[in-house]
């Protein structure tokens, strides 16, 4: 390790004589290489807000130098070499892909420097300051040294309104209760600006359609003021303003054309009035009494700019709807209140449509392949925003790498149909009081066939009904009360059932079932927004079945866990997946995931069904072990076949995910990652010996790290994980560390380096 660091050290030295003093030659005989400036602000008061001052001020220092990586200038050395005479091809590569013009200091202006810094202070309230600079030259290199002395800043006095004759000065008084700009409030123009913005954005809200901000003025006094550097601050209109932008309007007419097409104007013929709503229509494309509940703006009502907004999106909601559009015309006005007539068109997407998708598909439990789905969907179905999905699909999934763990391969076959009300469907009526959007009831049917890997075939039918619906544009919930599933495994091999002899829990876990219970999906998600530094996901999933079931079978004097013969499952789950994204800069993103899930068999129920159970390892999990071969607790199985690949499921999940995502080229991305987590049993199984979750479940945590590539092509990424084991749980206590890392030997490669191929991003 020492001769590492010193050679390391080493290398750096060389680069940095390299790099570093080799563009002196380049620079010319009467420039100087403009290295950066340093600001000094000096304050006789306590200024509150002194880091976003210097901040602000810091970022007037312009321009930018030529950058340092490692206290070299390689950007500006590429750029040297890649420009000179006869650069050669690496160099012209260089040039183009490093390369970094030089900054020179005759292109530096410190004056203009200097009064852009005077008049930024003077925004922020700080009048009369006094700013300097230095120049520092050494050798060819050459930087700047600012210095400013800030004044004491001038501080309000008191906040006015310069009229008070009209309806709309009196609504600005009233808003002014509820300012800002307090007595002793530093000037601020960006204070002011907001105060301006506030104020177009209530009056609006008040049915002032036209008016703008740019009608305020805020004119300071400091002549006026009870002390040295305070002053009186006076609201007025500029002169120019047209009596349209001071006076509310008012909503005359709604009219609503629910078939609307710019190129067929004939079909609008036909009216219907509901409400104070126009709907005009030729052949009935949307029944009015439907489409009303998604409008929030009403006939006589003064306008309003959220509800207008709030109308366009759950309009948008229903999903039959290619374009939206809300107009507003102005009528002829009175002195004192305008008029308005709301046009709002709706422009409907084609009511049927087939479409085959190829996919690669990487799911949560840890399969990945290639998948063929077949959609029908038709739109609009009862003339009510109805959509009828009806879905077939192929699937084959597998796990590329996946080592001496056999029979991990499955094919799919599934049809499935949902029906998608976009509204409340219940058994009485239920008149929904959610403005953002509309909640939308699905009914689903489907069926599903699985050959896993020739050890058996299950068939599984699922029915739900149930809602959906987003509060806002980051909160997402789901609800089920009504959610049956009845597994049958149908087929199985002579292999599979000596597994399943081995193993009365597995045996019990895959045995003929019928789940019929509740299940609840919350969402809480900001990381699509790219431009936060700071962005969180928070997923709650909780599913409970068995318990009506069970009332019912007590009821009905069925034996223990059966209902009309048929065994049922009773338990309780919930998941729990948080992720937190820190991004440094738009291509460099740490990313970091933290999932627990806990399921508890109830009653007469022993485990949970085996398509309920969590399971670890694989791309999509912790990636340094194989899909499914981890867990539970420290259970090893003698062999890694298809019996383990089986065994190793669990009652209980802990994961945690770190992950820095990078840029390598073009679309070219990279990644280093550390996972650790494991599995464990709620109950005892002598079969899977050490897999009870205990106190000593931190000592129980496997560990793994690797490297990934990733091709982004924005809609798609195609992901590479090559990972190796840090901690195996399942070896002896004192041997779960690993410490031989033989690169080398192509055995420990085959072992413990774990490739993965995948679909998407892993969280």
């Amino acid at each position: 390790m020492k001769t590492f660091s010193a050679f390391f050290t080493g290398m750096t030295f060389i680069l940095a004589l390299t790099f570093g003093c080799s563009v002196k030659k380049f620079i010319p005989e009467d420039e100087y290489l403009y290295t950066g400036a340093t600001l000094e602000l000096k304050s006789g008061d306590d200024i509150n807000d002194i880091k976003e001052v210097t901040e602000e001020v810091e970022a007037l220092l312009r321009p930018e130098p030529n950058k340092k990586i490692l206290g070299m200038y390689v950007g500006l050395w590429a750029y040297y070499k890649g420009t000179q005479e006869k650069p050669g091809f690496i160099n012209r590569f260089l040039n183009k892909k490093l390369g970094e013009k030089p900054i020179y200091f005759s292109e530096v202006n410190p004056p203009q420097t200097e009064e852009l810094i005077l008049n930024r202070l003077e925004n922020r309230g700080f009048f009369y300051s006094i700013t300097s600079s230095d120049v520092r030259r050494k050798g060819k290199f050459a930087d700047l040294a600012y210095t400013v002395q800030i004044s004491s800043p001038y501080l309000m006095d008191s906040l006015m309104v310069d009229r008070d004759s009209m309806e709309i000065d009196r609504e600005i008084i009233k808003l002014l209760k509820d300012t800002e700009l307090k007595p002793g409030t530093r000037f601020d123009l960006s204070k002011l600006n907001t105060e301006r913005v506030r104020i177009e954005d209530a009056l609006k809200s008040r049915g002032y359609y036209n008016f703008n901000d740019e009608y305020l003025i805020f004119e300071a006094d400091t002549n006026s003021g009870d002390s040295a550097r305070t002053f009186n601050l006076y609201l007025r209109f500029k002169n120019s303003v047209s009596k349209a932008g001071i006076i509310p309007y008012k909503v005359d007419e709604i009219n609503v054309f629910p078939n609307y097409s710019i190129d067929d104007e004939a079909e609008l013929i036909d009216t219907v009035t509901l409400n104070g709503k126009n709907f005009i229509q030729g052949e009935l494309v949307f029944k009015p009494n439907l489409l009303d509940d998604y409008i929030l703006i009403e006939k006589d009502s003064l306008y309003d700019p959220t509800k207008s907004r709030l109308s366009s999106n759950r309009l948008s909601s229903i999903g039959n709807y290619r374009f939206v559009n809300l107009r507003y015309e102005e009528l002829e006005a009175d002195d004192t209140l305008g008029h308005l007539r709301a046009n709002i068109y709706l422009s409907p997407m084609a009511k049927r449509s087939l479409r085959a998708e190829l996919q690669g598909i990487s799911k949560s439990n840890n399969f990945a392949g290639p998948a063929v789905n077949v959609i029908y969907r038709n739109r609009n179905l009862f003339d009510g925003g109805e959509t009828l999905n009806l879905t077939g699909k192929f699937a084959y999934e597998f796990q590329v790498g996946r080592g001496g763990v056999q029979g991990l391969n499955s094919v799919e076959l599934g049809l499935k149909a949902d029906l998608i009300y976009p509204r409340v469907i219940f058994f009485i009526p239920i008149k929904e009081r959610f403005s953002y959007s509309v909640p939308k009831t699905k009914i689903s049917l489907g069926t599903e066939f699985l050959d896993r890997g020739g050890l058996y075939r299950l068939n599984t039918f699922s029915g739900n009904y149930g809602y959906f619906w987003n509060a806002n544009r980051f909160v997402y919930h789901e609800i089920n009360p009504v959610s049956i599933n009845v597994v049958n495994l149908t087929k199985t091999s002579e292999e599979f059932e000596s597994i399943l002899d081995s193993n009365p829990f597995l045996r019990n876990s895959f045995q003929r079932q019928f789940i019929a219970g509740v299940n609840y999906t919350f969402n809480y998600n900001k990381l699509a927004d790219k431009f936060r530094t700071h962005a969180v996901f928070v997923g709650v999933g909780l599913d409970l079945a068995g318990s009506g079931l069970n009332a019912v079978s007590n009821i009905i004097g069925s034996k223990s866990g059966e209902l009309l013969g048929m065994p049922y499952a009773h338990y309780a789950k919930a998941d729990l997946d948080l992720r937190y994204y820190f991004r440094f800069s738009k291509e460099h993103t740490l990313a970091t995931r933290f999932l627990a899930g806990v399921g508890k068999p109830l009653g007469r129920s022993v485990s949970l069904p085996y398509v309920k159970q969590f399971f670890a390892g694989g791309p999509n999990s912790i990636r340094a072990f194989r899909i499914r071969s981890l867990g539970p607790g420290t259970y090893r199985p003698e062999v890694f076949n298809q019996a383990s690949f089986f065994d190793q499921a669990g009652d209980i999940r802990l994961e945690g995910n770190l992950e820095y995502r990078f840029p390598i080229i073009s679309v070219l991305k990279g990644a280093a990652f550390f996972d650790a987590g494991n599995l464990w049993l709620m109950n005892e199984n002598e079969s899977l010996p050490g897999g009870k979750f205990t106190s000593s479940w931190w000592d129980e945590l496997a560990v793994g790290t690797g490297i990934g590539l990733r091709v982004d092509i924005e809609f798609f990424v195609i992901r590479f994980d090559l990972a190796t084991p840090l901690r195996i749980p399942s070896l002896p206590e004192n041997e779960r560390w690993v410490r031989n890392f033989d690169f080398g030997d192509k055995s420990w490669r085959r072992d413990n380096l774990i490739f993965n191929f995948a679909i998407g991003f892993p969280f």
